[in-house]
């Protein structure tokens, strides 16, 4: 390149990076892809009519505790946004990448909004699929994703265990409950993009068990008439939080960016949007609007039910815990 044209070339480079602040990485889960892809334009025209240099967003998903592992191991997120406590509590025990306090830094335990686990069936729901114990039968195959990588599997679990808990069943009956429904999943991926197109594209699988905002992103990408969706009667709540991943945005200089970003997931625009992806808002005004979409639930609070989410990581989901016991045992 010739000296004039290097030179030239520099100067635009400069004057581009000068007219927008440093690009902003979300680490986020596979079920949240819609969601961002609504919310990110908002924020970025709400950050620029607030006088701020235009921000590029840019977003990496896949099964949620794997996400939170490539943070950790180096994946320089600015923020976190998993499906439950434990992936981005991980980040405060592997490398204090963020305060041990970090869920107090926001509303709602830093969790903008919630879900309800469903079951997804086939068009016509033929083998007549209305509760789990439903899907404990013989002839009944169930698709759920691992519950040690990913969320959603992890609150599939929790809600079968609950069902039982719920019904005056005891521990160990609870235990026995989740040990013939995961005898029943012939293929386990890693997190819920991967299970649905086992289910939706492999055609494997009689029953999906997933998030009820991914029913919505399976009707964009496949045929909405093919399947039905089913509420359980028991569901443990889901409540998706989020965090600043302290160590990188103070080494990038973008807190005051994604500080904004995470902040305006409980704007009135952004509930919004998360109600029209069949994510419950926080908002109580917001949710009545949207109150169609959303079927009533008797939700078990996971906490209260299981103890914290550090127990149930340890009891349950950790190396040689309950789900590699009765896993194994199959």
């Amino acid at each position: 390149m010739k000296p004039l044209l290097a030179a030239s070339f520099t100067a635009l480079l400069a004057l581009s990076q000068s007219l927008s602040a440093a690009p902003l990485l979300n680490v986020s889960y596979d079920v949240m892809r819609d969601f961002y892809k609504d919310y990110n334009p908002l924020f970025q025209k709400h950050w620029h009519e607030q006088g701020n240099k235009p921000v590029q967003l840019q977003m990496s998903h896949g099964a949620s505790s794997k996400q939170a592992r490539s943070v950790i191991d180096g994946l320089p997120a600015d923020v976190i946004t998993m499906n439950m406590a434990t992936d981005i509590h991980a980040l405060y025990e592997h490398g204090k990448l963020i305060p041990e306090n970090w869920a107090t830094r926001l509303p709602d335990n830093s969790a903008p909004f919630t879900s309800a686990t469903v079951l997804i069936v086939r068009k016509g729901n033929p083998k007549n699929i209305q509760d789990w114990p439903d899907l404990l039968r013989e002839d009944v195959e169930v698709i759920i994703p691992n519950p040690k990588t990913s969320g959603n599997g992890r609150y599939s679990y929790l809600s079968a265990w609950a069902y039982v808990l719920k019904n005056g069943g005891s521990e160990e009956e609870a235990r026995n409950f989740v040990t013939k429904l995961f005898a029943q999943v012939p293929v386990m991926d890693t997190g819920g993009r991967g299970a649905t197109s086992t289910f939706m594209q492999n055609q494997i699988g009689d029953a999906l068990v997933t998030f009820e905002n991914e029913a919505v992103m399976i009707a964009r990408e496949f045929d909405a008439g093919s399947f039905e969706v089913v509420y359980p009667s028991v569901s443990a709540q889901a409540e998706p939080p989020v965090s600043i991943v302290d160590k990188v945005v103070d080494r990038k200089g973008t807190r005051e960016l994604a500080q904004a970003y995470l902040e305006y997931l409980w704007s009135d625009e952004a509930q919004r949007i998360a109600a029209k992806n069949h994510l419950r808002p926080r908002n109580a005004k917001i949710l009545a609007e949207f109150a169609d979409r959303f079927p009533a639930v008797d939700f078990m609070p996971v906490e209260e039910t299981f103890g914290n989410w550090a127990h149930i990581q340890q009891v349950h989901f950790n190396d040689g815990g309950v789900f590699d016991q009765i896993y194994s045992a199959r």
